[in-house]
């Protein structure tokens, strides 16, 4: 019986905690990107090798009183891993975000909601094996899946990137070692 009123106690902690964040405030420019927020997604990389898939998790979360949005990742229980910082660059009149890798280097850019979707394109800085930039399209599909694709630039030319559509996996961690 204890059980049975704890994990109906918990569920509904949970519930009213996902409710909560959808009423905190958040920049109004970054408003687009909310659905996204306050869950954890695992998305496997479109050309993974079989039997030894890319496995990619990623929480959203708002961050600093809502003027930004957190974004942590990791790739195969932390073999690889960042942390992104989305916010709203007044001067400039565009969403920014700056990203740190476990790798050492970092990147920066920014992110325009247009017709549904997200369009980024950042600089690279530092060694990421030579790439020193990536642009892609992200959009929210209709069954609530979070696709993303992109590109990067390396000796000169644009080539295609990583292609990952990411699931909500409430249970599944990001992992930095």
């Amino acid at each position: 019986m204890k059980s049975k009123l704890f994990l109906s106690l918990f569920y509904l902690g949970g519930s009213l905690a996902a409710i909560a964040a959808e009423q905190l405030p958040l920049n109004a420019h970054l408003e687009p990107l909310r659905p996204l927020l306050e869950k954890t997604r695992k998305g496997t990389f479109k050309d993974s090798k079989a039997g030894k898939p890319t496995v990619d998790v990623q929480k959203w979360e708002r961050a600093l009183n809502g003027q930004a949005i957190r974004i942590l990742h990791s790739i195969n229980d932390g073999a690889y891993g960042g942390e992104t910082l989305l916010i709203w660059d007044e001067q400039r009149k565009i969403i920014s975000f700056y990203y740190f890798t476990t790798d050492g280097y970092m990147t920066t850019g920014t992110l325009e909601p247009r017709d549904g979707k997200f369009i980024t394109h950042e600089d690279v800085k530092g060694d990421a094996s030579g790439v020193t930039e990536v642009r892609s399209t992200s959009e929210i599909l209709p069954d609530g899946k979070f696709h993303v694709k992109a590109e990067y630039l390396k000796s000169g030319a644009w080539t295609p990137g990583h292609e990952v559509t990411y699931e909500e996996a409430p249970g599944s961690k990001v992992v930095f070692k």
